[in-house]
């Protein structure tokens, strides 16, 4: 079965070339990526394959281009689908461990380490490099409405190799299938970036289908690429924006007071 990638690309020719390099060199190469290009400097210039599709929109945001793709994957008969960042390293078995996955799940994340040298923390020995983890699951902190990644920023150890149901996927890797698709439908654009997997995971469950997370599928990732790294002013500024509408829209009402005050006073 044809498998659909779907990445956003933004000003970032760098990350998604060298993304279509690592797809390029697959055992399974029975996919489309689709690249939808939001940059708005030089539109997206690769030497492709034939199943690389690019194409270019205005930037509306994450959600919108990953709306795009999953309208032209329906649109082709294609009935499984996996929402990727850009500035990731795979693997040559990366799409065949994803097909793999897809005959025991129907919605799934992977499990996510720091790509060498982009790690938050620098306290790291030279061997422990590329064995950080950025994910392996994740849940709701509903106190203060935010996400939190399990094992973010520990080094790999055998408590994180097991399949098992968690709360939240994140987009840098979400995989699912037209069954949940049908059901949820497309994903929120009123968030421009940041919290829109975590409104596409609470859906997926209020769907009543499990979210897994799944080690047997792994990936590097340099993170924060598009928002200029990791706790920049920008990064912080799109994320306190979404956090603050995905608490409006899920956290219970003592958070939401909390986060409405906080919100307003930054502001000012």
């Amino acid at each position: 079965m044809k498998l659909g990638l779907i990445t956003i690309n933004y000003n970032n020719q760098k990350d998604t070339q060298e993304l279509v390099k690592g797809l390029n060199k697959q055992t399974d190469k029975n996919f489309i990526l689709f690249i939808a290009d939001h940059s708005d400097k030089q539109p997206l210039k690769l030497s492709v394959e034939d199943n690389v599709i690019i194409k270019c929109f205005e930037n509306n945001g994450y959600s919108a281009g990953v709306n795009k793709g999953l309208a032209y994957f329906a649109s082709k008969g294609i009935k499984q689908y996996v929402v990727i960042n850009n500035d990731i390293r795979v693997t040559k078995d990366f799409t065949a461990r994803i097909k793999e996955s897809f005959k025991w799940f129907k919605v799934f994340g992977a499990k996510i380490y720091y790509e060498k040298g982009f790690e938050y923390h620098k306290k790291y020995s030279k061997d422990q490099l590329g064995k950080v983890l950025w994910y392996a699951g994740g849940w709701f902190d509903w106190k203060n409405a935010y996400v939190n990644h399990r094992g973010v920023d520990r080094v790999e150890s055998d408590e994180f190799n097991v399949v098992e149901e968690t709360e939240f996927i994140t987009g840098c890797f979400f995989a699912f299938d037209k069954d949940v698709f049908s059901q949820v439908g497309f994903w929120d654009e009123r968030y421009f970036l940041y919290y829109e997997d975590a409104d596409y995971s609470l859906r997926v469950k209020k769907a009543n289908f499990y979210l897994i997370y799944n080690p047997e599928v792994f990936l590097y990732h340099k993170n924060a690429q598009s928002t200029d790294g990791s706790g920049s002013l920008f990064h912080q500024k799109i994320q306190r924006e979404s956090r603050f509408r995905f608490a409006l829209k899920y956290a219970p009402l003592k958070t939401k007071l909390h986060i409405i005050k906080n919100y307003y006073l930054y502001r000012k």
